[in-house]
């Protein structure tokens, strides 16, 4: 048996496959709020599918469904950004505690990441989000969201279902290969 070179199963092998899921979200969000900021004014619409959705240009002082938007900019702009420094900690140390074999979880955190710092750079660079999917139903509509949001929402029902109804890579079997008898 060989020894494992000491690059082995450190947080490069452990972090290309996720950070790629993350700069590929950070990429898509950046670049869609991008074209809506440049090519809408603000609250400006399209209809896209008509009586389904639409692309709007709006910004959201907010968390999700625009929690906390009414709260004073001063607890607003450190509370989130620390929230969301704070997650992406926890997912950077999770990725790098969890097991190669739980591919699932590790694209998930992956996406989750890049969509939290999506996010965050709207809120340093603009003191608020960018959402731009406007999905309705005659007149009701769900709250405006945009590509960080939907990466992390997926991700983050990925996980739970992953938690819920697969368990975790420890608990699942694995098959070994072992050679002849030396």
């Amino acid at each position: 048996m060989r020894p494992e070179p000491a690059t082995e199963g450190r947080l490069g092998p452990r972090f290309a496959a996720p950070l790629a899921v993350a700069s590929g979200v950070f990429a898509l969000d950046q670049t869609t709020k991008l074209l809506v900021r440049t090519h809408l004014g603000l609250h400006e619409s399209i209809p896209v599918f008509d009586g389904f959705m639409n692309v709007v240009y709006a910004r959201n002082p907010g968390a999700a469904f625009s929690l906390l938007a009414d709260a004073p900019a001063w607890f607003r702009a450190p509370f989130f950004v620390g929230i969301t420094a704070i997650a992406i900690v926890v997912v950077l140390y999770a990725l790098a505690r969890m097991p190669p074999e739980d591919r699932l979880m590790r694209l998930a955190l992956g996406a989750v990441l890049g969509g939290a710092l999506g996010n965050l750079l709207d809120r340093l660079v603009y003191g608020e989000v960018i959402d731009f999917i406007d999905v309705y139903w005659r007149s009701h509509h769900w709250p405006a969201f945009n590509v960080a949001d939907s990466s992390i929402t997926v991700a983050v029902t990925a996980v739970i279902v992953q938690s819920l109804f697969l368990g975790s890579s420890e608990s699942r079997p694995t098959s070994t290969s072992h050679g002849p008898p030396s």
